[in-house]
């Protein structure tokens, strides 16, 4: 028979299995409900919503059954224990098998409520319900509305798998574990509630500036909710959103070097000699996020050297414009060395078409 020390040790095991190590061990080895169900669940960029409303209900149905598997892994851990025998054991493990038989019970009643009218009950369609309004007939309509914005490539998405924030030209969503929040963009306002610093790495350069934001709609129907993302991504986020953004007047939103590096890089470019476009010759989109035309050409103007043999000179880019200024700026800034911030105005990056080396002086803008 094992020791008692032996079966408490092997019970903490199984706890610590079930409800500590799941979500990110799992994840980590690819053992998630998204790829375990994957068949079932079908594909999010073809039916976002269709997905998330399988996902969500598979999550509850999985996430109940972990009491009655915490129990059944004891009947192995602790066979001493006779668990097996539920006549036998005691009242306090009978009743911890009777409330995990009812959880379970309740969570597949549950979802079967919420499938039937083919998901009418769902708390996601109660969700796309409340934006039944023009032009909006159904909230089958709805639905169609986000699948499809969803697959665009220039959507704005980022944060955790419990909580995902996506941005598309209509909507603001919130993806967490058991829901999906929404709202119109042409209805709602966001304000900046809180921001928190965390030094999440002791070789991190600087901290990790979280924000919080908070989405209010004025369709009364529509319950505000709260996006969490980096503060890396806040110029991103107002560059897709077009609902207004204000600030609380408690919190301050600190820049980080890449923003004021971009800014700079902006300014510098505005003092440069601009790019005269030959005539007949048109803006093709930016390659870098097709959404602008390519406004910026690579022309030697810096004269520091006159020979490219030298890999310290600028060299002559024969590349016709293809880039965007700001999406010029970001591979510039990706190219530098985060630990020498000091040296970024003065530092040379190949083109990212043609590999010519250039600096900040040889960036003009296109007239």
């Amino acid at each position: 028979m094992e020791s008692p020390e032996l079966s408490f040790t092997l019970a903490y095991v199984v706890l610590s299995f079930c409800f500590v190590f799941t979500p990110n061990e799992f994840r980590s080895a690819g053992l998630t409900i998204q790829n375990l169900f994957s068949s079932w669940l079908g594909s999010e960029d073809v039916g976002f919503i269709q997905y998330h409303i399988r996902r969500t209900s598979i999550t509850i149905v999985v996430h109940s059954a972990l009491p009655l598997g915490y129990y059944m892994g004891m009947c192995v851990a602790a066979p001493e224990k006779n668990l097996v025998n539920i006549y036998q054991v005691g009242d306090s493990w009978r009743a911890f098998l009777l409330l995990s038989l009812c959880l379970q019970s309740v969570s597949w009643i549950i979802v079967f409520y919420w499938s039937r009218r083919r998901w009418h009950n769902h708390p996601i369609s109660k969700v796309l319900q409340a934006h039944v309004q023009p032009p909006f007939s159904s909230w089958g309509s709805v639905a169609v509305s986000i699948n499809t914005e969803f697959r665009h490539i220039d959507k704005f998405a980022t944060g955790a798998p419990g909580a995902r924030v996506i941005v598309t030209d209509t909507w603001v969503l919130k993806v967490t574990t058991y829901h999906i929040y929404m709202a119109l963009q042409s209805d709602c306002h966001v304000t900046v509630t809180e921001s928190t610093q965390h030094h999440l790495s002791p070789d991190s350069a600087s901290p990790t500036e979280i924000l919080t934001l908070r989405v209010d709609s004025i369709n009364p129907a529509v319950t505000p909710f709260n996006i969490k993302l980096n503060s890396a991504e806040y110029a991103e986020l107002r560059e897709k959103l077009r609902a207004p953004i204000r600030n609380s007047p408690n919190v301050v939103i600190h820049r980080t070097l890449g923003e004021l590096f971009l800014e700079t890089f902006k300014a510098q470019v505005d003092l440069n000699q601009p790019y005269a476009l030959p005539h007949g010759q048109e803006l093709e989109p930016c390659i870098g996020c097709m959404q602008v035309p390519a406004n910026a050409k690579l022309v030697t103007l810096c004269h520091e050297a006159e020979t490219d043999d030298d890999d310290s000179d600028c060299q002559q880019c024969h590349c016709r414009p293809m880039w965007c200024l700001l999406c010029l700026g970001r591979w510039f800034a990706s190219r530098l060395d985060e630990q020498t911030p000091e040296t970024w105005l003065s530092s040379r990056v190949p083109c990212p078409t043609c590999r010519a080396k250039f600096c900040i002086l040889d960036v003009c803008a296109v007239q």
